[in-house]
């Protein structure tokens, strides 16, 4: 297999970019932008560090992040696993890349940047959620947004079909096959009780 090795010859493939892709990049938060970030609550944030990508879902039961101003975010870092790749990407390459989706919706909001982890008090104490707050913040600067046309959640059908002809497996069986729980049913029967108070 021979890879392409060139930006020359990648544009000679796929030829000039649609107009419409470069002309609807924005430096800054507009009125629309601004709706669709308010009404989304989910984000998979991209960041990039010595060891690699890593890519990671984010989600809330209201606004994913909050809007400080045209061109800042922030979101809270709620309970998790502990792992801390993104926050770790963040602290040595300040780098980022959110993508926002709102169910139902086939666009999704694209935003490119950078980002610092903070563990400021008072923007902690912002966030808080009946007496429990993020043990961080990240600060995200947008450097450009844009709205990604719908044909790739139109082609998978991510909205509107499910496949019930796949049987997945479940975090647990996952686990089990890592040899990290004993025991896949008891872990998934388990684990709604265990995530309902870890939530915030």
């Amino acid at each position: 297999m021979q890879p392409i090795s060139t930006i020359a010859q990648l544009e000679t493939i796929y030829g000039a970019a649609v107009p419409a892709s470069v002309d609807k990049v924005v430096r800054a938060m507009t009125p629309h932008y601004r709706t669709w970030i308010e009404a989304s609550k989910f984000v998979v944030l991209g960041t990039v560090g010595p060891e690699g990508t890593d890519t990671s879902p984010r989600g809330d039961d209201g606004p994913v992040v909050r809007i400080v101003d045209d061109e800042t975010l922030l979101l809270p870092d709620w309970l998790g696993n502990n792992r801390i790749d993104t926050l770790r990407n963040i602290v040595r390459d300040n780098r980022i890349s959110l993508m926002f989706m709102v169910p139902g919706c086939k666009n999704v909001v694209r935003i490119n940047g950078t980002a610092i982890v903070t563990d400021d008090v008072d923007i902690r104490a912002s966030f808080d959620k009946a007496g429990r707050q993020p043990r961080s913040v990240i600060v995200i600067s947008i450097n450009e947004m844009y709205i990604q046309c719908a044909k790739a959640i139109m082609r998978a059908g991510l909205w509107t079909s499910g496949d019930q002809s796949v049987s997945l497996p479940t975090t647990g069986e996952f686990l089990q096959e890592a040899q990290s729980v004993p025991d896949a049913a008891e872990f998934d029967a388990a684990y709604p009780a265990y995530a309902k108070p870890r939530m915030w």
